[in-house]
């Protein structure tokens, strides 16, 4: 895990050496994203699948390359079941709009989790307020994991879709996909999975996990703001309606009607952001360089030691303790407020994140306005987190 890869790393704050605990968030990026950035916008900007000249012709061969890698990466079973958003949000908001138009009626029943992040809320509350749909949710238990026996009587006649996260952002709880969508699937219910925190810290493999629809960023994945996919089997794609018109999602064009295009440009209304997605391919084997499973094991390693140090800490109450989790830990200090233990942090050069994090329902929950988060990373160290623990303990002085 090579820190220097990551310039901004070596930057202080506050005359203090950075500590980036606010992964989660956004990761940063390596150099050799920023480079393939600059050397597209340097040496092949233009416009995809639209022209015959060279640069053209270059910049989508780069972005179809991008496509086949993130296909690679996450397992899908055809490159054409990859569909390029600006995000994970965008993703949902299309799997929403474009399942809901096609298959949701009044009266139909969408299952999501308590523990799902405003971007897989709101998405499936416009489409029940548009369709006269029902909502229903899998509620969490005190340690922050979802009621199984709970999600299982929620199905009937009427369900038509499960949408869930695969990583809470906030309670770093690591969902059994695969059983979530067995027992969908034996119910006849597609599933979509948001896994915005998953692809970043562990081998994800949509064959295996049988999803329906599998969304993520790049910006949380060492890539490029404004990137995402929507991973969708074929099936679902070619039944669905377009999520928006424009060009590149047609066949031909008329007054009296619009045929449309082939998987995957069908969803790919719009001039992509060519550059991002050629950072995301960057991203995604900078991070095969290193080994998903290693990425894994290291991050693994770091939560066992940030839990265990934390705890020392008299008075810090977690916010998620499943026995699966991912590399983050929320907290409260105390009586303190997360805001006021978040800013006494930065002034010792540590970024973490405060607040309800895009997850009010999960704040409701626990009665509390919201928490401390840290999120690790790959570049992540242990010394790192021995300065967290001093940092806290000098704020808890403080407040306290």
């Amino acid at each position: 895990m090579n820190r220097e890869d990551f310039p901004i790393l070596t930057q202080q704050v506050y005359n203090r050496p950075l500590v980036y605990f606010d992964n989660a968030a956004t990761t940063q990026k390596p150099q050799v994203v920023m480079d393939a950035l600059r050397h597209y916008y340097e040496t092949i900007n233009s416009n995809i699948h639209r022209g015959v000249h060279y640069l053209s012709q270059m910049a989508t061969n780069e972005f179809e390359l991008a496509r086949k890698c993130v296909q690679q990466f996450i397992h899908a079973a055809h490159d054409y079941e990859i569909i390029f958003t600006r995000g994970a949000t965008e993703a949902i908001n299309l799997v929403a709009a474009s399942f809901g138009r096609t298959y949701i009626q009044a009266g139909d029943e969408i299952i999501i989790s308590e523990m799902e992040h405003h971007s897989n809320i709101v998405p499936w509350q416009f489409l029940c307020e548009d369709r006269g749909a029902v909502l229903k949710v899998i509620p969490i238990s005190d340690e922050g994991m979802l009621d199984m026996d709970a999600y299982a009587a929620l199905f009937s006649d009427k369900t038509k879709i499960v949408a869930v996260t695969h990583v809470s952002n906030t309670l770093g709880t690591i969902n059994d996909v695969a059983e979530l969508v067995r027992i969908a699937h034996e119910h006849g219910v597609p599933v979509m999975v948001d896994g915005a925190q998953a692809v970043a810290h562990e081998p994800v493999d949509v064959q295996a996990l049988d999803c329906d629809f599998y969304c993520f960023s790049g910006h949380k994945m060492y890539a490029p703001m404004g990137v995402g996919v929507m991973y969708g089997k074929e099936r679902w794609l070619n039944e669905m309606k377009p999520y928006q018109g424009g060009g590149e999602m047609i066949s031909s064009v008329t007054f009296e009607k619009t045929t449309y295009n082939e998987l995957p440009f069908k969803f790919e209304a719009g001039t992509p952001s060519v550059g991002d997605v050629i950072g995301l391919r960057k991203a995604i084997e900078y991070m095969q360089g290193i080994g998903m499973e290693q990425i894994r094991d290291h991050e693994a390693a770091l939560l066992r030691y940030g839990t265990e140090a934390l705890a020392q800490i008299e008075g810090i109450r977690f916010i998620g303790t499943a026995p699966r989790k991912a590399a983050v830990i929320s907290f409260l200090l105390g009586s303190a407020h997360p805001y006021d233990v978040g800013v006494l942090l930065d002034h010792q050069g540590i970024a973490v994140r405060t607040g309800h994090h895009c997850t009010q329902p999960i704040m409701t929950r626990y009665g509390i306005p919201g928490t401390v988060r840290a999120s690790f990373a790959l570049y992540s160290t242990s010394q790192e987190i021995d300065r967290l623990v001093e940092a806290l303990n000098k704020a808890k002085s403080m407040l306290l």
